[in-house]
């Protein structure tokens, strides 16, 4: 592993230094096409090819994600999980993503880094979901189109193991997005209640789901993670979404390439793990009849 570890930082280091040597190139130009701006635009000789290396090292960094993902990380998250498949090419479909209905409808929808498992019997999906919109805004000369991302996360769908009658959402922030006949309700805990907005079609459904110790799991999990934290029951499954504007599993630039990387990664798996055990996916309670 240290050997390629060692390999992946040389080649990372390379693309970095054409992108520092870009925007020296880039800026020095620019200073130049100032001072010199009498004389005629020499200091554009400099800037054209600061912005090419840039472009460069950028493209191929991303070559190195994407063979760092490949080569490396697959390794490692499917063997944290059974039944482990990650495919960094690939996402939650948009039929899974809004299954969630907390999540709105996108003017553009991206996903990547599929990862599907089980961990002690429950099986689950997840990826990385990126949902912008085109807005309109105003401007002194008319209106422009400006493209807003609203959602940048990690969603994930948990097998529940058990049909509820009704739907029930638990949100950090914002509310269902279909019509349902959502009501908003309160618990018997004041602290979840100042933390979640609790919606659901059924009153008994929700206070069947949501036990204390549920509810505890819940704040503890959100505790754990950056982001606004959604949570939606509907019919078998159990969907979360966190909003913490990363993308999950990639290689930083100008970040050092070491064993503490990959402990950041192995703590992203954490996550799946702390959802089954914490909120208790495997307990009988939430086997089916």
């Amino acid at each position: 592993m240290n050997d390629k570890l060692n390999k992946f930082q040389t080649s990372k280091k390379k693309t970095e230094q054409k992108v520092i040597i870009g925007g020296i190139l880039a800026i020095l130009g620019l200073v130049l096409f100032v001072v010199l701006i009498n004389y005629g635009p020499y200091g554009l000789i400099l800037v054209i090819p600061g912005v090419v290396y840039i472009i460069m090292g950028a493209t191929q960094f991303k070559k190195i994600q994407k063979n760092f993902k490949t080569e490396v990380l697959k390794e490692i998250i499917i063997s944290s999980v059974d039944n482990g498949k990650f495919d960094p090419d690939s996402g939650l479909s948009q039929s899974v993503v809004y299954a969630t209905e907390f999540l709105k409808r996108a003017d553009i929808f991206h996903t990547e880094d599929y990862l599907s498992g089980s961990i002690d019997g429950v099986n689950f999906e997840s990826s990385d979901v990126k949902l912008q919109e085109r807005r309109q805004v105003q401007t002194e000369n008319g209106t422009r189109t400006v493209i807003e991302t609203y959602f940048l996360g990690r969603v994930f769908r948990f097998d529940f193991n058990k049909s509820f009658d009704g739907y029930l959402q638990v949100l950090e922030k914002g509310k269902p997005t279909r019509k349902r006949g959502y009501k908003k309700i309160k618990l018997e805990s004041v602290d979840f209640n100042k933390k979640f907005k609790t919606f659901c079609t059924s009153e008994h459904t929700a206070f069947y789901v949501l036990t204390p110790h549920l509810m505890e799991a819940l704040r503890d999990f959100e505790y754990k993670n950056k982001g606004n934290i959604s949570f939606s029951f509907i019919e078998n499954h159990l969907y979360i979404g966190i909003n913490n504007f990363k993308d999950t599993f990639e290689l930083k630039m100008f970040r050092v390439l070491n064993e503490e990387s990959f402990n950041v990664f192995k703590r992203e798996m954490q996550v799946i793990k702390d959802v089954v055990m914490e909120l208790r996916l495997n307990n009988d309670i939430f086997k089916k009849e």
